[in-house]
């Protein structure tokens, strides 16, 4: 899905990336620029790869139980 977003920018800049891109390259232009900023595939990868690890995934529910038990024991 596709959005529209408006921006400001620098007349010489605008001047700039139309001269470049065209009227119609300037969108793909801006994304090709801000995509590798925002998308980190390797974070989503390390996530995934993390959850497959079932110890691992164990070791981390036993952590959290315990944690909350001691919470609630404090809080008593």
């Amino acid at each position: 899905m596709q959005r529209k977003l408006t921006i400001t920018l620098d007349e010489a800049v605008y001047e700039g990336i139309h001269r470049m891109m065209g009227k119609r390259g300037i969108s793909k232009f801006i994304e090709d620029l801000v995509r590798p900023h925002i998308a980190n595939s390797s974070l989503d990868e390390g996530y995934k790869a993390m959850a497959a690890d079932s110890l691992r995934e164990a070791e981390a529910t036993e952590w959290c139980n315990a944690l909350a038990g001691k919470i609630l024991d404090e809080s008593r």
